[in-house]
């Protein structure tokens, strides 16, 4: 991963951090989530372009958490039923702390 130049991801996704000082490498599992969490189209290509669709899988396979709507979308983009999500198991377990 290292050797590859940074992806470009849109500032407003970072919004609460200090976005220069990402380091991508070591919080690839904050990265990703947060990206296909807040992230658009080109902002998607650039993490699968970077940190590939198998190490993408791993991750949102076990968030914690992905909005509904977020969980669908990274369902379909890594081939994967939703119900293979850990966000999604833990929402049909305690649907009142989930409001949709």
């Amino acid at each position: 991963m290292s050797d590859k130049p940074k992806p470009i991801f849109d500032k407003r996704i970072f919004w609460d951090v200090n976005f220069e000082a990402i380091d991508y490498d070591k919080k690839y599992k904050f990265v990703i989530e947060r990206v296909f969490e807040r992230g658009d189209t080109p902002d998607i290509r650039n993490c699968r372009r970077y940190y590939g669709d198998e190490l993408i899988a791993e991750v949102l396979l076990s968030a914690k958490f992905l909005p509904q709507m977020r969980m669908y979308l990274a369902a379909a983009v890594i081939d994967r039923p939703v119900e293979d999500f850990r966000c999604y198991k833990l929402r049909q377990s305690n649907p009142e702390l989930f409001p949709y």
